[in-house]
């Protein structure tokens, strides 16, 4: 496993390793020597359709850093960060993930989460820092032109609540950050 810095303070992609042989292979996915995120307390398992969008999402409390990889398929996968005082606040940072690459991203606290299914089937496994408080969901909406988000795909399938979301600038107005 490698560790590589983005320029958002915490945010890491980590390059996994892979081992194959005739029978398949063998992907290492968490290594608490390597990657000491002792927070990391609840994990889950997603599964998308191809053309799927999910978020963007973030809880205004109980804000959770999230360790995301995919275990099947690919996504394009979309952080903003939300920290008010952050240098940069406000900017997306936008990254493919896929189990042919073996890339997962670490997404520290105070960022909101996307992700674009590209392939048929995507499995994303996640490790996160505290629980699902539905009462403290919140999102901005994915096409918000303020983010600068090239999302590889024009007419993404949205769900009804995610297809409500406020903008950034309506984000602003109301949290002024988190």
């Amino acid at each position: 496993m490698k560790v590589i810095n983005t320029k958002f303070k915490g945010l890491k992609i980590i390059k996994l390793k892979r081992n194959n042989d005739p029978r398949g292979s063998l992907k290492e996915t968490y290594r608490k020597k390597i990657i000491n995120w002792n927070e990391l307390v609840f994990d889950y398992c997603t599964t998308s359709k191809k053309n799927v969008l999910r978020g963007i999402h973030f809880q205004s409390k109980f804000q959770q850093a999230k360790y995301v990889t995919v275990l099947k398929g690919r996504i394009f996968d979309c952080v903003i960060d939300l920290r008010r005082k952050s240098r940069t606040f406000g900017k997306s940072f936008c990254i493919e993930l896929s189990e042919k690459n073996c890339l997962s991203l670490y997404v520290p606290a105070g960022f909101a989460h996307a992700y674009l299914s590209c392939d048929n089937l995507n499995i994303i496994y996640y490790k996160l820092s505290n629980y699902y408080h539905p009462e403290f969901e919140d999102g901005i909406i994915w096409n918000d032109k303020n983010l600068k988000v090239k999302w590889p795909c024009k007419k993404p399938k949205i769900s009804k609540k995610d297809k409500n979301l406020k903008t950034f600038l309506e984000f602003k107005k109301i949290y002024k950050g988190i």
